[in-house]
């Protein structure tokens, strides 16, 4: 039962008939509700998938739109990355957090969350436990922000440039930006994609910091999806005559998104919640907020802009 019941969600949601939230909260109501029977393979699906549907999306991106991004937003970014790491391991310190914790729920804030994790966690000699306190504790933010983030933007009034700038920042997994801003619309998804991944090719510096401070001899893994992204929109750019066709492959990195989604969803249960615990959730939740309400206050005043 509980296998059809995974296929079923699974195929409704690469369906294209339901959006990105509705597709994140039937996983979640899957995975609270019934015992995974895929729980290592969702998990390496949805990896792959996320990798594949933001590729897709660059061919519905305009390769000058991607490079102004990065380089408008380079300042900032490393002020902001480097803030948000040191913030979070002083609150690592003060709700008694382990140090390698800390740093992985630090650096998943930072800059882009699982992705940032799975990078440096091997490289910070993480353990199983480690690793997986800290997805949990950046996976169940991901979730919260997915919905709460395009409430607030409506509530407030955001324009979609403001809104797509925001999500980038302060929200942690590339999927869950993506999905956010897609509810938003289609300007806040282009500077969203852009912006966040501009933001996830710091992995590289930090993995050689933290390769350097605690003398791993690690690999550092390069997120070689984000260099067929920048291949991607230099198609489409160099490439007008072929729209047609890359628009088609942009729809479809879309419908992936979604999908995986629901397979991240999924990937959330009781016991994930209790291997997190209250102390690395308290100190993701605080350091998230501040992330939040500071680049939200920065970027209504004007402080931040592209």
């Amino acid at each position: 039962m509980a296998k059809n019941v995974f296929f079923l969600g699974l195929i409704v949601a690469a369906s294209g008939l339901v959006g990105p939230p509705i597709a994140l909260l039937g996983g979640l109501i899957y995975g609270f509700t019934v015992e995974h029977p895929f729980h290592a393979e969702s998990r390496k699906l949805s990896k792959f998938l996320l990798q594949l549907s933001v590729v897709a999306l660059g061919f519905g991106m305009n390769l000058h739109q991607v490079l102004r991004a990065g380089r408008s937003g380079f300042f900032y970014t490393a002020l902001s990355i480097t803030g948000a790491i040191l913030l979070g391991l002083a609150l690592g310190k003060v709700f008694g957090v382990g140090k390698r914790p800390a740093f992985l729920i630090s650096a998943g804030t930072a800059i882009c969350g699982g992705s940032a994790i799975a990078a440096v966690g091997p490289i910070a000699n993480a353990n199983e436990e480690e690793m997986a306190i800290s997805l949990g504790a950046v996976f169940i933010l991901n979730s919260i922000a997915l919905l709460l983030f395009p409430w607030i933007g409506f509530h407030l009034g955001m324009t979609q440039e403001q809104f797509g700038l925001w999500s980038a920042l302060a929200i942690h997994d590339t999927s869950s930006v993506v999905g956010a801003a897609a509810r938003y619309g289609a300007i806040a998804l282009g500077i969203a994609t852009t912006v966040k991944l501009a933001r996830a090719l710091w992995i590289v510096p930090l993995s050689f910091v933290t390769a350097a401070t605690t003398k791993s001899k690690a690999k550092v893994q390069w997120p070689w999806f984000i260099l067929f992204f920048g291949l991607a929109a230099l198609l489409n750019t160099l490439l007008p005559g072929l729209s047609k066709g890359f628009a088609s492959l942009s729809h479809l990195g879309a419908i992936g998104l979604t999908a995986t989604l629901f397979l991240i969803g999924t990937g959330l249960d009781k016991k994930a919640l209790k291997q997190v615990g209250v102390h690395p959730l308290v100190q993701g939740v605080v350091l998230w907020v501040i992330v939040a309400s500071s680049t939200l206050l920065l970027i209504r005043t004007h402080w931040i802009h592209l």
